[in-house]
């Protein structure tokens, strides 16, 4: 049976899903399961929860916990990263209110931006001192990622290490499942082929027994039936001719045209909740120890269902032979013709016991790699800032970020990359 590292265990309900998920399959039912955090107090939280999944599930796994992350680590078939480096605060919180002091307002700030820049910052650091242990204590272990900012972060991670790295998000999955919603047809009949980069990547095709479905996603378009909810990403639907997978908050702040500061009518006309993160992560956190106390309570049955994740469908599919498709962030190495070789997709993968193959998708529609690939200059230049440690790669990103660029001038976007990196003190040690 594998043994199954949880990095950052601590985010209990993810961990939740993700247990009952893996523990369901009565392949991996007997498995290792090994939680590390360096939070001892959500750790024994998760601790309790993994025993309750697995009752619930009538599963027999071993399961240990430990605030040691090479203990954990050694010996993992597979290791799934779900951490988040300096937290909410001081980590998110610097990361939106210094940015604001110059005018430069931000919905989520995890995967792009002047926010998405620091973040990957501080989180790359982390994933390359974790990787050389890997190396050290499980070399051949196959690493899921699920922490954000997902490409910068895997890219850094095949430039800097040799550890097999997938990186999984559920915006593909889950955004087909939206679109079956909008346009009244079962999702189980829906077969697509998308393919891009994380939070930009897009449906090719969408159709139903060899018929195109997007004419009727058009139709929602056409006849005001977009939710309000998604109205960025319709509108962009309207001008690109196909369907992206991140959210409307996400997409809004990952290019220059929908928050600006002297148009507050555009915010309002299409519904951009400015701060989104900040607002999901004190209701969270609010509502915490509620939460800890009903999972930890004896009596407390706990609801297992399968999640729409890809992390048990691979290490099932590895462990088993049975195959499955996954949407993976993976080395762009001869899978799409027109962006860089090397940097971070999303594209179709096979999965069985020879491991993450991924699909060869050729050329995008131009356009769509062009909007792309403005997004993947601030990724490229973060990584190497994070690799190289030199400083003034930092700057070049920000001053490339479509949406830092469109509000700030380059004095502004110097000053506040000093503000923030002076801001983030020890947690990014290396540019001080």
């Amino acid at each position: 049976m594998p043994k199954i590292t949880f990095i950052g265990a601590g985010s209990t309900v993810f961990a939740k899903n993700l247990l009952g998920d893996i523990l369901s399959y009565s392949e991996l039912a007997d498995s290792t399961i090994t939680l590390f955090d360096i939070d001892d107090e959500r750790l024994k939280t998760s601790n309790v929860v993994a025993h309750k999944v697995a009752e619930t599930v009538g599963a027999n796994p071993t399961i240990e916990a430990t605030t040691d992350r090479r203990k954990a680590l050694e010996g993992a078939d597979y290791a799934i990263s779900m951490f988040q480096i300096a937290g909410y605060k001081p980590g998110t919180v610097t990361d939106f209110e210094i940015p604001k002091k110059y005018g430069l307002r931000q919905t989520i700030a995890d995967t792009l931006g002047i926010g998405g820049i620091m973040r990957g910052l501080r989180t790359i650091r982390v994933f390359l001192e974790m990787t050389q242990d890997m190396e050290q204590v499980c070399p051949d272990v196959m690493h899921l990622n699920y922490v954000n900012p997902m490409a910068m972060n895997c890219w850094a991670i095949d430039r800097g290490s040799n550890i097999k790295t997938v990186g999984l998000c559920h915006s593909v999955q889950g955004t087909a499942h939206q679109l079956a919603h909008d346009i009244g047809v079962p999702e189980d009949e829906i077969n697509y082929v998308c393919a891009g980069i994380n939070h930009m990547a897009f449906y090719l095709t969408f159709e139903r027994d060899g018929q195109n479905l997007y004419p009727e996603i058009r139709k929602v378009y056409d006849d005001g039936r977009a939710p309000d909810w998604n109205l960025v990403r319709y509108e962009m639907f309207n001008r690109l001719g196909y369907f992206v997978t991140e959210s409307s908050e996400h997409f809004s702040e990952y290019v220059p045209w929908f928050i600006k500061r002297d148009r507050p009518d555009l915010i309002e006309a299409f519904n951009i909740p400015l701060d989104e993160y900040i607002t999901r992560c004190e209701n969270q956190i609010a509502g915490w120890q509620k939460l800890r106390d009903r999972m930890e309570d004896p009596d407390e049955k706990l609801e297992v269902k399968r999640s729409m994740e890809y992390g048990s469908q691979i290490i099932r599919s590895m462990e088993s032979g049975d195959p499955c498709v996954i949407y993976g962030n993976v080395p762009n190495r001869g899978l799409i013709d027109n962006l860089p070789e090397g940097c971070c997709v999303e594209v179709p993968c096979l999965i069985d016991k020879n491991g993450v193959q991924p699909t060869k998708i050729g050329s995008l529609p131009p356009h769509l790699a062009a909007l792309m690939q403005t997004n993947i200059n601030v990724q490229a230049l973060t990584v190497e800032a994070a690799l190289t440690c030199k400083r003034e790669h930092i700057y070049h990103a920000a001053m490339l970020d479509p949406h830092t660029a469109a509000e700030l001038s380059l004095d502004q976007i110097w000053s506040l990359v000093d503000d923030l990196i002076e801001a983030h003190g020890d947690w990014l040690p290396h540019y001080q």
